[in-house]
C-alpha cells in the first residue's frame, strides 16, 4: 500500500468518524491539529456533556491485526496527551472539562463497525 493510499484510506475513515459524532449531537471544532510531529484527529465539543473531546481514529480494512483501537498504544496516548495540552494552551482554553476518545472503524463490515470509546484513556 503507497503512503497514498493509507493517507486516503485513513481520510476516509475519519470523514465516517464525523459524520457519526456530528449525527450524535457533537460540534466539530478541528480537524488535523497538529503540533512539532504529531496530529490529533477530530477536536469536538460533546455538547450534552459539554467536554471538549480529543478524537483519535484508528481504521482497519481488516482484523489481521487485530481491532484498531489496539493501535492506540501507551505511547501513542502519552503524545496525544502532549498535544492536547498544547491545544488547549495554544487556545487559552481552561475552563471546560476535556477526554480522549477513539473511534475504531473496520472497514472488513458493510457497512463499516464504528466503535465509540468514550474516555479511553
Amino acid at each position: 500500500m503507497t503512503n497514498y493510499n493509507k493517507r486516503e484510506f485513513g481520510s476516509k475513515g475519519e470523514e465516517l468518524a464525523v459524520n457519526f459524532l456530528t449525527k450524535l449531537g457533537y460540534e466539530i471544532i478541528e480537524q488535523n491539529y497538529h503540533f512539532g510531529h504529531g496530529e490529533i484527529d477530530i477536536i469536538a465539543k460533546d455538547v450534552k456533556k459539554n467536554h471538549l473531546v480529543f478524537v483519535e481514529v484508528k481504521s482497519r480494512k481488516n482484523d489481521e491485526f487485530g481491532p484498531p483501537e489496539l493501535a492506540v498504544t501507551p505511547s501513542k496516548q502519552r503524545q496525544l496527551r502532549k498535544i492536547a495540552s498544547a491545544y488547549l494552551y495554544e487556545k487559552e482554553i481552561s475552563d471546560i472539562d476535556c477526554r480522549m476518545d477513539v473511534i475504531a472503524i473496520e472497514f472488513q463490515h458493510k457497512p463499516p463497525l464504528i466503535n465509540h470509546i468514550e474516555n479511553a484513556f
